[in-house]
């Protein structure tokens, strides 16, 4: 069967494919809207849920009550707001998955759609796989790094610590027993850590999308050596030049700590070489193929470079 054979039937006019694609834009941004709505509605389990490394940094700490704060009316709402765009994104991404498939699927070959099907399941997952590794392991260690500046003991902590009636004659005249007194200090100032809830959920974010996107390099390389725009011997030969670029990034998107640093090099660099496997396969099977329906035989020279060779001799 030719080639032209299995592309299907494409044919249609132009206004056919802009409604096609008016279709397909209008069901992505429906299941866009369900989503985010669905997101939000436990939108705070998961704001807790990214904060949670700050919260065990300060434990860990000493901070008996972990605080954080928002300074504007409209802050938390817009916080929520911001989660649930992205979690809703997250959320409805099969189906506009889908819909790209159903617009872009008939005028592929069948060998093309058999490529690019998996890829299209392969990236969310490896976009998973890095943002859980980013907010189990990367962001824990970059809370304890940041954090590990200040003086973070909560001024509640210090407030209950110092409640009036602990010391004989604390109590300042005409104050109850029962309220906590900011105690005096000759100790200087005292830096003590009020994070503000959007600024520490961009830093939750950032890292998230950040090892998120790294996490697609195996897809996007596996994906242009299908291409033929890559090769496994030319990702080879281009290491020592990956090496730096990958030391640059995790400058970029870590913390000034070596540790971190050290564990983003080591993971980029594993999905690179993780690539050039894949890509391998890919050309080996390509190899293969081409074998099988008689177009390619390396034990057999070209009559042209041998003709090429016998001119050269003489």
């Amino acid at each position: 069967m030719s080639q032209s054979e299995e592309v299907e039937d494409s044919t249609a006019p132009l206004i056919e494919h802009l409604a096609e694609l008016r279709t397909r834009l209008i069901r992505s941004v429906i299941a866009f809207a369900v989503g985010v709505i669905l997101a939000f509605v436990v939108a705070e389990p998961i704001l807790q849920f990214l904060v949670q490394p700050i919260e065990e940094t300060l434990r860990a700490l000493g901070d008996p009550s972990p605080t954080l704060q928002y300074t504007s009316p409209q802050e938390y709402l817009f916080t929520l707001f911001r989660i649930s765009m992205v979690f809703g994104f997250a959320l409805s991404f099969p189906m506009i998955g889908y819909q790209l498939w159903r617009f872009v699927a008939p005028g592929l070959y069948k060998t093309e759609k058999g490529a690019f099907l998996p890829f299209l399941i392969a990236s969310p997952f490896m976009f998973l796989l890095g943002a859980t590794f980013a907010q189990l392991v990367v962001t824990p260690l970059a809370m304890q790094f940041f954090l590990g500046f200040a003086d973070v003991s909560s001024i509640f902590a210090n407030l209950l610590s110092q409640a009036a009636g602990d010391v004989a004659g604390s109590v300042p005249e005409g104050v109850s027993v029962d309220t906590a007194v900011v105690p005096a200090s000759t100790d200087g100032v005292k830096i003590t850590f009020f994070g503000k809830v959007n600024e520490s959920l961009d830093i939750t974010l950032k890292f998230i999308m950040a090892f998120g996107l790294c996490f697609q390099l195996p897809v996007l390389l596996t994906l242009m050596g299908k291409a033929g725009l890559v090769s496994a011997d030319g990702l080879g030969a281009m290491r020592k030049y990956a090496v730096v670029a990958i030391l640059v990034l995790a400058a970029l998107v870590t913390p000034p700590d070596v540790i971190t640093q050290m564990i983003l090099f080591v993971v980029v660099y594993g999905l690179y070489e993780i690539s050039i496997f894949l890509v391998r396969r890919v050309e080996s099977k390509r190899e293969e193929k081409l074998r099988a329906e008689g177009y390619y035989d390396d034990e057999d020279e070209d009559p042209l470079m041998a003709e090429f060779d016998e001119d050269e001799e003489k």
